[in-house]
C-alpha cells in the first residue's frame, strides 16, 4: 500500500505547525520589548475607542454623571440590530463622555482593536530591530504595509464619520460584513510574518 498520501499530510500538518509556532516566536519577540508594548496599547486602544465611536456608541454631550441599564439586559445583549452589530444595554455618562455598553460589540471591537497593535507591533519591531523577532532585513518594511492597509480597513465607517461623509445603510452594512475579511487579513499578515522567522538564529 502506498503511503504517499499519509506522507504528505504529516508534512502538511508539520508545516502548519511551524508556521502558528514561527508566528508565536514573532508575537513574543515583538512584545518582549518596550517599543512593541508601546505600540500594541496605543494603537489598540485608539483602534478600540475608533471603532465604538464609529458605531456612535462613544460620543459627548451635556455634562453629567449617570449609570442606566434596560431591562433584561442578558437577554438584550444578544439581539442583533445589524451585521455584526448587538443592541446596547447600558447607558455611562461621566462628565461630558457618553458610551452606550454593548458587551459583544466591546468584544468584538477588543478582539480587533488587539489584532491590529499585535501587527503593528509586530511590523514596528520587525523595522526597528529584525533580530528580536529573528526575522531577516527589511522583513518589517514590507510586513508593516499590509498590517496599516489591513487596520484602516477595520476602520471604514470611522473614517466616513471623521471625513463628514454621509454613509447610506447600504454603504455602511457593507463595511460591516467586510470584518470577517478583516479578521481573516489581520492573521494572515500574522502568518506571512511567521512565515517568514529564521528557525535557527544565526551565529554572532
Amino acid at each position: 500500500m502506498s503511503t504517499d498520501g499519509s506522507t504528505d499530510k504529516t508534512g502538511a500538518a508539520a508545516s502548519i505547525q511551524r508556521l502558528f509556532r514561527n508566528t508565536g516566536v514573532a508575537v513574543s519577540g515583538a512584545l518582549s520589548r518596550r517599543d512593541g508594548r508601546v505600540v500594541l496599547g496605543v494603537f489598540g486602544l485608539a483602534y478600540f475607542l475608533l471603532y465604538v465611536a464609529g458605531l456612535r456608541h462613544l460620543g459627548f454631550g451635556p455634562s453629567g454623571y449617570e449609570v442606566s441599564v434596560v431591562s433584561n439586559p442578558l437577554t438584550r445583549a444578544f439581539r442583533q440590530v445589524g451585521p455584526f452589530q448587538w443592541e446596547p444595554v447600558a447607558l455611562v455618562v461621566v462628565g461630558p463622555v457618553e458610551l452606550l455598553v454593548a458587551p459583544l460589540n466591546m468584544l468584538l471591537g477588543a478582539i480587533l482593536a488587539a489584532l491590529v497593535g499585535v501587527n503593528l507591533a509586530v511590523s514596528v519591531v520587525a523595522w526597528r530591530g529584525p533580530a528580536a523577532c529573528r526575522l531577516g532585513p527589511g522583513v518589517g518594511a514590507v510586513s508593516g504595509l499590509p498590517g496599516l492597509l489591513s487596520g484602516f480597513a477595520c476602520c471604514g465607517p470611522t473614517i466616513l464619520l471623521v471625513v463628514g461623509v454621509q454613509a447610506s445603510a447600504g454603504l455602511l452594512s457593507l463595511f460591516q460584513w467586510l470584518l470577517p475579511l478583516t479578521v481573516v487579513a489581520l492573521l494572515g499578515t500574522l502568518l506571512w510574518v511567521g512565515s517568514r522567522v529564521e528557525t535557527v538564529r544565526q551565529g554572532p
